[in-house]
Parts: structure tokens; sequence; C-alpha cells
């Protein structure tokens, strides 16, 4: 569907305290098994296919968890292809590493730079969408974002503004391009509804696409320690020795802050696809099977008089529960979590306290 030198960085890094006792340090949300047997990495890497070559896919995570996500990768790529950040920055570091990793290889390359953690089930519309957005992106020379329409006023996201509709002539028609007036990030609620009444900002889902000449100049006039480091990264012959030496030094600052605020022309690309970031228990529950008291569960239950709790267990014990409503209850072979709905939010909060063998 796009050239052979378009490339994919997945961001797949990340810390993973919201869905403990499931997710450990080593093992955060894009390595978990929430939706049948592949992980959210193995998900992000399959709806690529018929997009861009598995040889042109990287992965690019943090050095605590790239065994494990070299252990889940196997053989679907190549070793060359995973790389890890020496030291936990934020996103702008962590794309400019990715744009020199693509700029060694192709330094005329299309690039989208995805995160592996959200959950996307339309696997063709994401593909027509994102075949759109590289030919957007290759045709106007412009920085591309991809924006999710908000189904309702969520204070946790950061929105994308949008403004006129951009004319690019060889779009497929369900293309869709907007000049984007500003990002805005996250609102309190009352602006958040503001911005839903308004009808004309979208979700900023993280994914963005660009050639590697056009961000490199956008980075060189307003970020020129980070096209500096992406050059560095472009010539090293020791790959591992330049970040060990620069990495840590680079601000941390992400990608929004550093350069799409700034950049000359950013356009916006409005999903056709479905999308859910998964932020907590609570998501993953809209995917679980529910019976008559809408008890959602990984698993068969036993339970008398309890309504509206989440369960997921990979212990394979029954769970049962009796005279209970509204709690989460997870179950792994060393850990079990029984918390409040409510308290969902807070969950990463006790991971401070419990033994560090279970960080």
């Amino acid at each position: 569907m796009t050239a052979i030198n378009t490339y994919a960085v997945i961001l797949a890094g990340g810390s993973g305290r919201r869905f403990w006792p499931l997710s450990r340090d080593t093992r955060p949300k894009q390595l978990l098994k929430l939706f049948g047997e592949d992980t959210l990495l193995q998900h992000a890497l399959k709806r690529l296919d018929g997009l861009v070559p598995r040889e042109n896919v990287l992965i690019l995570t943090n050095r605590e968890q790239e065994a494990e996500v070299r252990a889940i990768m196997g053989d679907a790529l190549p070793a060359e292809n995973i790389l890890a950040e020496p030291a936990k920055r934020d996103t702008a570091p962590a794309i400019a590493l990715g744009i020199g990793w693509v700029a060694a290889r192709d330094v005329n390359a299309m690039m989208m730079v995805l995160p592996a953690d959200q959950l996307i089930r339309d696997e063709d519309a994401f593909r027509t969408c994102m075949a759109g957005a590289v030919q957007a992106a290759y045709k106007t020379q412009a920085l591309v974002t991809i924006g999710i329409k908000p189904t309702w006023a969520c204070p946790s996201y950061g929105y994308v503004e949008r403004g006129r509709r951009a004319q690019v002539s060889g779009l497929n028609e369900d293309t869709v391009v907007y000049e984007v007036q500003r990002f805005r990030e996250k609102p309190n609620p009352d602006l958040a509804e503001t911005f839903l009444r308004q009808g004309n900002f979208s979700w900023n889902a993280g994914m963005f696409i660009w050639s590697v000449s056009a961000v490199i100049a956008e980075l060189s006039q307003h970020r020129p320690e980070l096209a500096k480091f992406v050059a560095e990264v472009r010539q090293s012959r020791d790959l591992k020795a330049t970040l060990d030496a620069q990495f840590s030094t680079l601000p941390q600052i992400s990608i929004d802050y550093a350069l799409m605020e700034k950049a000359k022309r950013v356009l916006n690309i409005e999903a056709s696809f479905d999308w859910d970031d998964v932020g907590s228990w609570i998501s993953v529950a809209k995917y679980l099977p529910a019976d008559a008291n809408a008890n959602t569960a990984n698993q068969e239950l036993t339970q008398i008089d309890s309504h509206g709790n989440i369960v997921f267990s990979t212990a394979g014990q029954n769970i049962s529960l009796l005279g209970v409503q509204d709690l989460i209850v997870v179950q792994t072979a060393d850990a079990l979590l029984v918390a409040n709905k409510h308290s969902a939010d807070a969950i990463k909060k006790i991971v401070d306290m419990v033994p560090p063998e279970l960080h």
C-alpha cells in the first residue's frame, strides 16, 4: 500500500504500573496478553503487514524491558530492528533516536511513529488511513498527525484543534486532511466539554507521519540539539556507545512541546478506525465477556448477588464473588489485587508499597 522506503518506528517503552499485578517494570501494558493470545505489541506489528515491510519495522524500547520485547518478537523481526534506550527520557528524545535510526538506513524515507500500547481492531481501516497519511506527508512535506474523534469530554487526553480543510491532490477519498491550528494540552473537564461542542477537536493519538528530510529540517530550526543528536545517530559506527554517551544528556521533553507545537505546517487526519488507549482495567473490561449482573471476566466466575465487578486471572484458579460490587480483582501466580473500581487510576500508587520483587 505504501512505498518500499516507508518505515515504522514502534515506541514500546513506558512503565508497568496501571495493570499491576499483571504488569511489572519489565512487562508493561504493551507486553501483556490482555486481548487474546497476542500482546498489544504483537498486535501493533501485525497490523502493519501489507503497509510496511517487516524489515522496515523498528521497535524502540528500554533496557529494562529489552529482553522481554526480544522474547515476544522471536523471529518476527530481525534482531537489529530492536533497540533499547539507555535512560528514560520522554517522547522527543525517543523519536529523535528513531529518526536518526531510520535516516541511517534511508535518509529519503517516509516514516511513521506509532505507540505499541493502543488497541485497534479494524486493521484494514488502519492500513487505509495510514497509507493516506503517508501520501499526504509525502506530497506536502508537512508533519502529519492522526486524531481520534472524541466520544466524550475526556480531560486525560491531549487535543488537536483543527482549522480549515487542506487541499492535497491524489489522496484516496477516505483521507480527509485538515490544517492544525494548535495543540491543546490536557484540559479541565469544563474546557473539554467546550472542545467537544465546537466539533473541530481530535484526541491526540500520538501517531506521527513525516518524511525524514522534513522532520530533520523542522528539528534543525526548533530543537537544534535534537537535530544534532539525529545526525550523530545517523553517522554512528557504534550506536550503543553513542547512546550511552549522549542519550541521557538530551532534554526531557515531549515531542508535542519540542516540535509539533512549533513546526511550520502540521496536518491532521481523523482516524477512520476504532481506537482505545486501554488506560486502566476499566478499559479492559469493555472487551471481556459479561454476565447478567455486569460482571466482566476473562474466565468463568462463581458469584452470588455480585454486580459490576472486573475479574482477570492468569492463575488458573476458581474465583468466587459473594455480595460484592464494583471491585477489580486481578490474580497472578504471585500476587492478588482487590480494588474498588473507582480507585482504578490509583493502582500504580500501591506498587511503591509492595515488596520490590513484585515491582
